[in-house]
Formats: structure tokens, C-alpha cells, sequence
């Protein structure tokens, strides 16, 4: 398996892995926009897991300055793996690599939402030393 930065070709896996985390995708060639969009920013990344079965999983992060104090944090904006290939270590492998991103970004925390359904999930995360902070408010700023 190699964990590497998406490419352009990789969208009509993304889009099957975006499906199975619920977000279906129609255009392939939206999702490679994105993937042009993240990989011309330097505050973010997309990482695949490439194995002899194609792509079986996507990690998005990304960085940003605190406000408040000196310093950068990060977010993990999606992380998804085929459901045929969970617990194999690949969830773990891309979590690593969102992690050394933000290391390298000099950031001090990595955070990440999973909906509350998603209770599998949220042990994953745990079992990698993140911490569960409930209060979240959002809006929708479109229909």
C-alpha cells in the first residue's frame, strides 16, 4: 500500500469512496477540480491509499491560523475507507499522514467532526488519542 497525494485520476475513486461516506458525487471531473484546488494550496492536502485494488481510501486536511493566539491548527475535512478494506490499517495509515502534514505545518492540534451516528467511527478516532469536544453550532449560509 502507498499512501500518496491524490491525483486528477483518482477522482472516480474519490467520488465511490465520498458515496460510501454519504456525499455522492455525479462529475468526476468536479471532484478533479477539487483535487487541482487542494493540490495548488499549500494549506492543504489529499492523501490516497493506493493498493493492488486501486484507491481504497481518501484523507483531506487542512491548516489554518489561529486567531487568537500565535500558531496553526488543523482540520481533517474528510476521511473516508472502503468498506471492504476497514481494519486493515489503512485508516490508521492516513491519519498518520494528515497528522505529519499539519506536524510539518508546524500546527498544534488536528481536529475532526464525524456525525454522531457514526459510533465505529468515533472509536476509531479515540483509539488514536482524539479527544470528543460535543459543542458544535452551524448554519447553513445556502439552501
Amino acid at each position: 500500500m502507498d499512501i500518496r497525494l491524490a491525483r486528477l485520476a483518482d477522482a472516480v475513486a474519490i467520488n465511490e469512496l465520498l458515496a460510501e461516506l454519504g456525499y455522492p458525487q455525479s462529475d468526476p471531473a468536479a471532484t478533479a477540480a477539487r483535487i487541482q484546488t487542494w493540490s495548488e494550496d499549500p494549506a492543504g492536502a489529499v492523501y490516497v491509499a493506493d493498493t493492488d485494488q486501486g484507491v481504497l481510501g481518501v484523507i483531506a486536511v487542512h491548516t489554518c491560523p489561529f486567531f487568537e493566539r500565535e500558531g496553526t491548527w488543523a482540520r481533517i475535512v474528510a476521511l473516508v475507507v472502503s468498506t471492504q478494506a476497514r481494519r486493515q490499517g489503512i485508516g490508521s495509515r492516513l491519519i498518520a499522514a494528515a497528522e505529519s502534514f499539519a506536524t510539518h505545518h508546524g500546527c498544534l492540534r488536528i481536529e475532526v467532526t464525524s456525525s454522531p451516528h457514526r459510533t465505529q467511527a468515533h472509536t476509531f478516532y479515540q483509539s488514536h488519542n482524539y479527544t470528543l469536544t460535543p459543542t458544535r453550532f452551524l448554519q447553513n449560509l445556502t439552501s
